[in-house]
């Protein structure tokens, strides 16, 4: 592992905290503060309130890409990056009823032979603040190639964790047992191997799948962790399961639970986008109690754009709700024409797996009393990829070189943000509504559809977030200089491992 040099220390009191809540598929458009009208997130529309929200930031098209760019300082399309296993063994182990050492043994066998090596020069976000002399601590969605183990948590960088070691058990909130520092802990009254899986028609009954809901236990060991290390900084990373379906929640809202205009499988889903935004107001008086709010940055966004898990989605990207014949050019899906009474995506083109806006612009809120102004706005061209830097000024640790991420910790403090991308690379393997995308700094967006048959589009984002006006006709030159870099960047070397 590579050593990463230090910056002049930090006075220890002076020292902010850090917390990064990771929501899951939350798309752009559920949040009150970019537009949602049904679900109301006062708790997260505050921490925009008092700090800043992006306009222009991206993360990945699904949770393996978008988490490994998060977690790497790099752009998804690097060589060799977000590699994932098969997420199912710990469910079969499970379902035989393999008993504990026995499953944890071949658990780790499995890792050892089906995940992506780690590189030795490899650093990962939160060894950036704990070279500052950070505690760092993960609850929630502990893997980033699917399927992962102690071993490989702890050579992520974090010193505590709590959570789910596969994503295949992270479809359910109602897990037998989950992992805290490489010990099973058993979860009272869940008994079923698939964690509680619902179906994807989400009208099972409310509360059906256990006794102990998997968020209800990370909220406790947060506010925990919160008061046990309020002394000392920390860096807490919440990459919680909230709203990832299929939708199950212990309770109704009762914001939701008479509204006769939504469905179960809505009003669950609507639940479940409260219950993140309450719990964030939990986060945020515990910070208060304890003396840290003045002196923690609390940062908000979603790992990928919108997926619907209680609507008509199975026409997508083909016919839109009325019946009209889709297409990718004029009359795209888009959760505004696709049967989504939350319209999660705001209008965009495409969601969770498409190449379009609604699959990877995110929203993003970071809160610092008294250095944020309250109530700002950024159009920063930014991606998850940008985080590690910025974690790295606010905690003054030197940044490992070659890594594609840029802080943006001076647009947060109103000063001139110096250094910018020319362009964010989003990678995509799936070709089910557009693939890789390439956003330039001006605004400019190629999108590609078929790189064997040459087909890729152009959209300007600054004039036509929604892309309904396909450019590349109007514009051959820009699409050719656009798609020649997108092209020479899927794939790449890395440069931080040279």
């Amino acid at each position: 592992m590579v050593g990463l040099g230090a910056l002049p220390a930090v006075d220890a009191a002076r020292k902010p905290n850090v917390i990064l809540i990771y929501a899951d598929d939350l798309g752009i458009g559920m949040l009150g503060c970019y537009g949602q009208k049904i679900v109301t997130t006062p708790n997260i529309d505050r921490l925009a309130a008092e700090g800043m929200k992006f306009n222009n930031y991206y993360g990945g098209v699904f949770c393996a890409p978008s988490r490994w760019s998060l977690s790497t300082g790099m752009h998804d399309g690097r060589l060799g990056g977000w590699k994932h296993n098969a997420p199912g063994l710990l469910i079969r182990l499970d379902k035989k009823n393999t008993p504990p050492e026995k499953a944890t043994e071949l658990l780790n066998q499995y890792v050892e032979k089906s995940s992506a090596p780690i590189p030795k020069k490899e650093v990962f976000m939160a060894q950036i603040p704990q070279k500052a002399g950070y505690k760092t601590a993960q609850f929630g969605k502990l893997d980033v190639g699917f399927l992962t183990n102690h071993d490989r948590v702890k050579r992520f960088g974090w010193d505590f964790y709590e959570g789910y070691y596969s994503h295949g058990r992270c479809h359910g909130f109602y897990p037998p047992y989950l992992w805290r520092n490489g010990e099973r802990f058993e979860l009272e009254g869940n008994t079923r191997a698939d964690c509680g899986k619902m179906s994807e028609k989400g009208n099972e009954p409310v509360g059906e799948g256990g006794e102990t809901y998997s968020q209800n236990v990370f909220i406790e060991g947060i506010l925990k962790y919160i008061r046990d290390h309020k002394n000392e900084p920390f860096f807490l990373y919440h990459s919680t399961q909230l709203p990832h379906g299929p939708v199950a929640i212990p309770e109704l809202h009762p914001d939701y639970a008479d509204n006769d205009k939504l469905s179960l499988a809505e009003k669950k889903y609507a639940s479940m986008v409260k219950m993140l935004d309450d719990h964030v107001g939990l986060i945020m008086k515990e910070l208060k109690a304890q003396g840290l709010d003045e002196n923690t940055i609390v940062a908000f966004t979603s790992d990928n754009g919108h997926e619907m898990y209680y609507g008509p989605k199975q026409n997508v990207h083909k016919q839109l709700a009325n019946g009209e014949k889709a297409n990718l050019t004029d009359n795209k899906w888009r959760t505004s024409n696709g049967g989504d009474v939350f319209d999660g995506a705001g209008g965009r083109a495409g969601i969770k797996r498409s190449g379009y806006q609604g699959g990877m612009q995110c929203p993003m809120i970071v809160r610092w009393p008294g250095k944020i102004a309250p109530g700002s706005e950024t159009d920063i061209l930014s991606a998850h990829y940008d985080f590690m830097a910025t974690l790295a000024d606010i905690t003054g640790t030197r940044m490992p070189r070659g890594k594609d991420s840029i802080s943006y910790l001076p647009t947060l403090l109103g000063k001139k943000q110096t250094k910018q991308h020319n362009y964010v690379i989003v990678n995509n393997g799936f070709d089910r509504m557009g693939r890789s995308a390439l956003i330039s700094q001006d605004g400019w967006k190629v999108v590609e559809l078929d790189r064997k048959k040459d087909a890729f589009q152009l959209y300007n984002i600054k004039k036509d977030n929604e892309e309904r006006d396909e450019l590349s006709a109007q514009h051959p030159e820009k699409l050719s200089s656009l798609k020649k870099q997108l092209v020479s960047e899927l794939n790449s070397k890395r440069p931080d491992l040279k």
